[in-house]
């Protein structure tokens, strides 16, 4: 157990910190290591809080009324039935994190609320401009999903949704509340989906037929047929990917990597980008030259 401080708002702030080395990846960890090495060490290493944000809080909730409108039969999935389960499933939400409330706290009469959850009707009802509900029948709904490659690294992740046809061919969906990249960075935005079809290939030993993002904040849906090679090329990257984590997570060197989104970051604070001072390093440091030997 370490216990270290860091600065905020000029205030020294006592960290105690459990933490252990990483022992599998997710497509969410994996895009913070290739965006910023520091931003993964500060998320999985040091478990630093950040605050929730109205833009990804809303996501967490249009997500939740998808998953659930599900439940109903097909004939009455439909917009108004959707947007009737938001408040329902807000309040749910705000039961399983009391500290999404802190969002609005400063919202007497409720206006930024009520703006907010009719942002979320919007998207949820324009989903019915992109997708048809009632001919749709997920085969899952934020499906949990697990494996480990020959290599040992375990993957591990949630599905928004998976389709299978009668055919057998599945099509895994992603709901974004945002917008559509450009052209130039739908590889970036794929990397997520491609993660996801190489776990469904290693578990099930089947390559998904398609794979679907459903864009609700440009009313777009992108689609992307894999094929063996694809998934092969993830698995190389992730392979990689995960032995410049590990040595990181041994050398204790883990770099910022400064770019426009630093500026969303809630750790400037602790960044030396920003002149502040990372916690203390919580796991056991292995020089450099002296890693493990190996064993015969």
């Amino acid at each position: 157990m370490v216990f270290g401080s860091l600065s905020v708002s000029g205030r020294r702030v006592c960290v105690m910190s459990t933490s252990v080395p990483p022992s599998s990846l997710s497509p969410s960890r994996a895009g913070d290591f290739m965006q910023c090495p520091l931003l993964y060490r500060f998320r999985v290493i040091d478990k630093l809080p950040e605050k929730p944000s109205e833009a990804a809080t809303r996501g967490t909730l249009v997500h939740a009324v998808l998953e659930r409108l599900f439940d109903a039969p097909a004939a009455e999935r439909t917009a108004p039935r959707a947007k009737a389960l938001i408040p329902g499933q807000w309040d749910r939400l705000l039961e399983a994190r009391p500290e999404l409330g802190e969002l609005f706290a400063q919202d007497p009469e409720g206006e930024r609320l009520t703006r907010w959850l009719g942002e979320a009707e919007r998207l949820v009802e324009r989903w019915f401009s992109l997708e048809d509900p009632t001919r749709l029948e997920p085969a899952e709904r934020e499906l949990f999903v697990e494996t480990e490659l020959d290599s040992g690294l375990r993957l591990r992740g949630v599905i928004d949704r998976v389709d299978v046809a009668p055919t057998g061919e599945v099509r895994i969906v992603d709901y974004k509340t945002g917008k559509a990249p450009r052209p130039e960075y739908a590889e970036g935005a794929l990397f997520q989906m491609k993660f996801y079809a190489l776990v469904i290939w290693r578990l099930k030993r089947v390559v998904p037929r398609r794979l679907q993002l459903v864009y609700l904040g440009s009313g777009e849906v992108v689609s992307y047929d894999p094929v063996e090679a694809d998934l092969e090329r993830v698995e190389r990257k992730l392979l990689a990917l995960w032995e410049a984590i590990r040595l990181a997570t041994e050398s204790g060197d883990w770099r910022p990597r400064p770019t426009k989104l630093c500026g969303w970051c809630d750790h400037q604070a602790v960044c030396p980008e920003f002149g502040g001072t990372p916690p203390v390093y919580p796991l056991s440091v292995t020089p450099v030259g002296q890693g493990v030997p190996e064993t015969a």
